[in-house]
């Protein structure tokens, strides 16, 4: 189906998150989800306060990222890092599954770790994105309960990726996958509708955020968002439907 601008800008998170990324780069990045008028910026959690600072005023949500990108960390801490998160300026948390636990199964840990990064995330008015990191779970039946025990935990959103799941395959090198039409139908089938579904790893066009919209997704996390949405724009002009003049991006980033 077509979309308009404000379906798909209204959907990106763009994702500013690694590791080499420079201050600089990060502000390039916070001005840039303003000018196209995105959903969200994720940002490493040090860059809150500032991505705050830039973004106010704008309809930008700032995020960020809690026990990033392993989810190893106890849920106290978890906790800690989302309540400075949020106390910083974030409205948004996307929180990393302790996947030992899930492997474990131990699923009452895993249940009471998200409802713990939840409930401090809700204090605050902020939502929960819980990254499943769904390149390790090569079972359906461990990301249909991880669906179940996040909903169950009150989380906003469950989130395919990190971006840095890198799984380590027969020959020694390492593969990372992202976002698949499988997993995030299966995600979307398993969540009850108050229960958003990220997409978020190899989403890197126009056609693919479109497809995640057809699938269900509520948002789509990527680094590509000038790409993605000068992409709209050149595609709505050739077809003889220029937005308005303050909706023109330029792709100078």
């Amino acid at each position: 189906m077509p979309y308009t601008y404000p379906q798909i800008a209204g959907v990106i998170d763009h994702a500013l998150l690694h590791p080499t990324m420079t201050d600089h780069e990060m502000v390039l990045g916070c001005e840039l989800a303003a000018k196209y008028a995105i959903a969200s910026v994720c940002v490493k959690p040090y860059f809150v306060r500032q991505a705050a600072e830039i973004l106010v005023g704008s309809s930008v949500a700032v995020g960020t990222v809690i026990g990033f990108p392993h989810g190893s960390s106890e849920s106290e801490v978890k906790r800690v890092e989302a309540e400075i998160a949020c106390t910083s300026g974030a409205s948004e948390l996307d929180m990393v599954v302790n996947l030992g636990k899930v492997f474990s199964g131990d699923w009452d840990y895993v249940r009471s770790d998200i409802a713990i990064v939840v409930a401090e995330g809700k204090r605050h008015g902020a939502l929960t994105k819980v990254i499943l990191e769904t390149d390790y779970l090569d079972d359906p039946k461990l990301i249909s309960e991880l669906c179940r025990v996040s909903e169950l935990a009150n989380a906003d959103y469950v989130k395919t990726s990190t971006g840095f799941g890198f799984v380590k395959n027969s020959a020694g090198t390492y593969s990372y996958e992202g976002a698949t039409e499988d997993n995030l139908r299966l995600m979307r089938s398993v969540c009850s509708a108050a229960v958003g579904v990220k997409a978020s790893g190899g989403v890197r066009d126009l056609k693919a955020v479109e497809r995640c919209l057809d699938l269900g997704c509520a948002r789509v996390g990527t680094t590509s968002t000038a790409l993605i949405l000068d992409e709209f724009l050149r595609r709505a002009e050739g077809e003889g439907n220029p937005l308005p003049t303050d909706n023109r991006v330029a792709a100078d980033y």
